[in-house]
């Protein structure tokens, strides 16, 4: 066992799930923040266990040449980046490697090679920011929290979004500030104002904002509309209430203030409504090409009907619209699924339906009423497929699924399972959506073994 507080030399070889540093000190794995494979360095050991260590590199002796200078002035600090210290290759080869480990060691697959679509920018992708609000010294700001902790650490400019999206973050604590506006405190679960919430579409260029408070109502709501008017793009104002203690953002009740309640954006070709509880893609750019890539494997015909569990807003149901006979989409939160019917009609299709409820039931109930989709797609959260949905796939046999993940490990493990029911992986391609994070798509194709083609 290592011992707390020493100093230990050691070559950092390879990266953890969150992207922390691996090295190996007498046996123990030891993690490391801020370190890019390859380079030896000399670390002190801050926590020790039986079999692993957590660690802090105090010096540098051999630099990778992958390492560069920070443009963000808080990456340190904020927990919302992982990458800034390591240049964009080093960035996608490591998020590529971590999909085919996780294929190879947990689904049994002997894959060479995984590709990944990167993306051709870091800069300014996100379309969704949530900010947490704090107060210090009389004083509230907005940022994001530190890592592993709910301390907010304040960022003047996050680099990953648009600079509208910190404008408004900057006009709403400006108005907070004036009018003295309570912010929330966790620990005493007093304070108004808990988080910003703002979602911009990358192509109207609308912005919506919501308000997420520990209260029903809003004081001085004009002069916060006054801010914001000037913000270009802003359309709308929410107010989301959430009295409830607990980690979660969004509240249950919805109260706009202005606007419609939602924006608008353009993907796939298609016109989608989004309202604050709807799921979208935070890269634009990136979730068409992953949706390309997702229908492309799909195969579909005209003569086919495509199940599409967890479909959020209907994004990739309605884009898969044309090339098949009917599409369904399941989403288990009420709005988008609303949302999802709306944005049917406002493009035209009249080959989509869309249910309400738990993707694993649903795919049941669906199943027992002689549905027998030929092609499923499947986008659920990082938690993976649950057994229900497995088993439903399982009976409803269709011949290919298409399976859109943001987490390798329970990718690879739903992977295993559906190839004990009889299917085959046939292509896998990571994803970068989150550059400079630590997250990765993957999107992999699976097929009936006595179908494979």
């Amino acid at each position: 066992m290592l011992t707390k507080n020493q100093i230990y030399e050691a070559i950092v070889t390879d990266y953890t799930a969150e992207g922390q540093g691996v090295a190996h000190v007498e046996g123990c794995a030891v993690f490391l923040p801020n370190a890019v494979a390859g380079e030896r360095v000399r670390l002190r050991i801050e926590k020790a266990q039986k079999t692993w260590a957590a660690g802090k590199i105090v010096e540098i002796l051999e630099k990778s040449p992958h390492r560069v200078n920070r443009e963000c002035p808080v990456a340190k600090l904020c927990g919302g980046c992982d990458f800034w210290h390591m240049d964009y290759e080093e960035e996608t080869r490591l998020k590529a490697q971590r999909v085919k480990t996780c294929l190879n060691r947990l689904a049994g697959e002997s894959l060479t090679d995984v590709p990944i679509l990167a993306a051709p920018d870091c800069h300014g992708y996100r379309n969704k920011a949530q900010y947490p609000v704090a107060a210090k010294e009389g004083r509230a700001y907005a940022g994001f929290f530190r890592a592993g902790t709910h301390d907010v650490v304040e960022n003047r400019r996050c680099l990953i979004l648009p600079e509208e999206t910190d404008a408004v973050k900057d006009a709403v604590m400006d108005y907070v500030n004036q009018f003295r506006i309570s912010v929330y405190d966790e620990a005493t679960h007093k304070g108004l104002l808990r988080h910003i919430y703002v979602r911009r579409g990358a192509v109207s260029g609308q912005i919506l904002v919501c308000l997420v408070c520990n209260g029903e109502k809003l004081p001085k709501v004009e002069a916060l509309l006054s801010r914001l008017q000037k913000i270009p793009g802003f359309t709308t104002l929410v107010l989301s209430v959430n009295t409830k203690k607990g980690n979660a953002v969004l509240g249950e009740r919805f109260v706009t203030l202005f606007g419609p309640g939602y924006i608008e954006d353009t993907l796939c070709g298609l016109t989608f409504r989004l309202s604050p509880r709807s799921f979208y893609q935070v890269n634009h750019h990136q979730a068409q090409r992953l949706y390309e890539t997702a229908i492309a494997l799909a195969g579909i015909t005209k003569n086919d009907t495509v199940l599409d569990l967890y479909c959020g807003v209907g994004t990739i149901t309605l884009a898969m619209a044309s090339s098949a006979g009917k599409v369904i989409g399941v989403e288990v939160i009420p709005q988008a699924v609303e949302d999802a019917k709306d944005n049917a009609k406002r493009n035209g299709i009249e080959n989509a339906e869309f249910f309400c409820g738990d993707a694993g039931q649903a795919a049941l109930e669906l199943e027992r009423s002689g549905v027998r989709p030929d092609v499923v797609v499947v986008d659920p959260p990082r938690k993976g497929l649950n057994a229900d949905t497995i088993e439903a796939l399982s009976r409803m046999a269709p011949r290919r699924i298409v399976y859109v993940s943001c987490d390798p490990a329970t990718l690879a493990r739903d992977v295993a399972m559906l190839k004990q029911r009889g299917y085959a992986l046939q292509s896998a391609t990571a994803a970068d959506l989150f550059p400079k994070c630590a997250h990765v798509e993957t999107v992999v194709c699976l097929c009936r073994k006595e179908i494979r083609s």
